[in-house]
């Protein structure tokens, strides 16, 4: 029955780290959150915090680590699901749209972070978005898509897609999550910007 009782390694830790997700899921700014706010929420005593986490920044630190996780599965669904290249943007803007949705919170934490005051939270969002971005170069290499650009431009290409789709997010994020038509006008224009920059990519001459 004691073994029962007991909690369990890092039940502390994720409630912590579920209860600053939800709160900021109710509007709140991760940045405004204190301590005693987040254990309040978790249903755990102050004290148990510093257990698990130095302070606030080290807490959205971890959020980053699971937001990466969440990432990762979106690129792997998007694998699995694109297998036509002129569905590519289509059905990669669906999922992410998708994916949003179901995390929601993640997803506000991290436009939330973006413009944080926490260097240290933000320049862990902006990582995660490099490697999504180097992620997506990779893979239109792999699919020859984009053969005549330099790794460069390449480079280029694939981070202007990423902060493209970031700000879509924001919009994503300003309307209701049962608001289907607000959300289908999004999906559109975000397939849309995406389109228009792989235009502009197909005939652009890289230098030398």
């Amino acid at each position: 029955m004691a073994e029962k009782q007991r909690r369990k390694p890092g039940e502390t830790r994720e409630k912590l780290m579920s209860a600053a997700l939800t709160l900021v899921g109710k509007g709140r700014h991760f940045a405004s959150l204190g301590i005693r706010e987040v254990t309040r929420q978790a249903g755990v005593v102050p004290t148990s915090f510093y257990r698990h986490f130095r302070n606030m920044d080290d807490l959205g630190l971890q959020l980053v680590d699971e937001l990466g996780l969440v990432l990762r599965r979106m690129m792997r669904e998007a694998r699995a699901n694109v297998l036509q290249a002129d569905k590519l943007i289509e059905e990669s803007v669906a999922i992410f749209i998708s994916h949003a949705q179901a995390n929601r919170s993640f997803f506000l934490f991290m436009a939330q972070g973006l413009a944080g005051e926490s260097r240290a939270v933000q320049e862990g969002i902006r990582s995660e978005m490099r490697f999504f971005a180097s992620e997506l170069a990779n893979d239109l290499r792999r699919l020859r898509l984009v053969d005549h650009l330099t790794d460069q431009d390449l480079d280029m290409t694939c981070d202007l897609v990423v902060r493209s789709v970031a700000f879509s997010l924001t919009d994503l994020l300003g309307v209701s999550a049962d608001d289907d038509y607000q959300i289908d006008q999004i999906r559109k224009r975000t397939t849309r910007f995406l389109q228009l920059i792989f235009v502009g990519a197909a005939h652009w001459q890289s230098a030398g």
